[in-house]
């Protein structure tokens, strides 16, 4: 069997709602050389069935069955199974235009680039949202990296919008390259850990090209990840934060990364201790130690609260900044 030239990644658990639309999407492309890794994250639903049933009609489909471990661990399991020069993925309920590995795939040739990135649209319950990368589409070489997209990519100075996408899904990278960046990323991170990969490989790439076409189709419903975090995503967000410090250098990304670091905080502490809140359990102790964590600590002395946007968050970082549990308390019930 020839080598593709894209192998791109499927991870899934119990996703038969709308997986059939996914791999019809993936499978209809005008571009064919790549292959297709189903990785099966122990799913107890049908899903598994329709995958078998998919790779039945098309030989570029495989299928790989795994005990669960969460979207990271799928992700690095079906890795070492690619095969293309190039690899991708695709979330199981999520799907793509038609024509998006023909021309990221024809990028990837014409310009050799380590990454191509194409714009993205967030599908929700009332409208569709065009999301594009703040710079202008075309190939950037390591100088031009260094001048107009690093400065900005991760935090573009409005909060919180990224100058660069951190998912992974709009995106080709050179599998060479990834491998390094893809296993870095710890099994206990759900929230944030497509950062880890997306930024440290762009400070790697030599070369970077963006399309302005929005070619990937996600689902978006923020509401349904704030309903359900526990006081597991405390522990993860240490270690998010400690492997950015570990990996990212410091020099050219140290403001960046603390108002990455903020957001992440202000979209998980309230939601967290809101239901420990909701348990009659007092929690000034969790409390006044995420607000003495290192990270997150330099973090809310860096950000002006100016700079952050709506009302509630203003007050939540003040809490943050000066251990205010009294009045953080007194503003989850608001």
């Amino acid at each position: 069997m020839s080598t593709p030239f894209l192998s791109v990644i499927v991870p899934l658990y119990n996703a038969e709602t709308y997986l059939s639309q996914s791999l019809d999407s993936i499978l209809s492309q005008t571009f064919t050389d790549f292959e297709l890794l189903l990785i099966d994250d122990g799913s107890t639903d049908s899903s598994p069935a329709i995958c078998e049933r998919y790779a039945a009609q098309d030989d570029r489909i495989r299928i790989f069955h795994k005990e669960n471990g969460g979207l990271v661990s799928a992700r690095q399991h079906g890795f070492p199974l690619a095969r293309g020069e190039y690899v991708t993925f695709v979330d199981s309920d999520d799907w793509i235009a038609p024509s998006m590995y023909q021309k990221m795939c024809g990028a990837a040739k014409d310009t050799g680039a380590d990454m191509i990135c194409c714009g993205c649209t967030a599908v929700t319950p009332s409208k569709n949202i065009e999301r594009k990368d703040f710079c202008a589409p075309g190939t950037y070489d390591k100088k031009a990296l260094e001048t107009h997209v690093y400065p900005q990519m991760l935090y573009r100075g409005s909060f919180f919008h990224y100058g660069v996408s951190p998912q992974l899904w709009n995106k080709l990278f050179r599998r060479s390259l990834l491998e390094k960046h893809l296993f870095r990323v710890p099994l206990s991170v759900k929230l944030g850990e497509d950062a880890l990969v997306s930024y440290i490989y762009l400070l790697n790439a030599n070369t970077v090209c963006f399309l302005e076409e929005c070619h990937y189709f996600y689902r978006s419903n923020v509401s349904s990840i704030t309903h359900h975090m526990d006081k597991k995503r405390l522990s993860e967000n240490h270690t998010l934060f400690d492997t950015f410090d570990q990996i990212m250098p410091h020099a050219c990304m140290e403001k960046q990364l603390l108002y990455f670091y903020a957001y992440q905080c202000l979209l998980t502490l309230p939601p967290v201790f809101r239901a420990e809140q909701d348990t009659g359990k007092p929690f000034r102790e969790e409390f006044l130690a995420e607000c003495s964590y290192p990270p997150i600590r330099r973090a809310f002395r860096a950000v002006r609260l100016r700079d952050i946007t709506g009302l509630h968050n203003k007050a939540y970082a003040l809490c943050i900044r000066h251990r205010l549990y009294h009045l953080f308390r007194l503003l989850l019930r608001h």
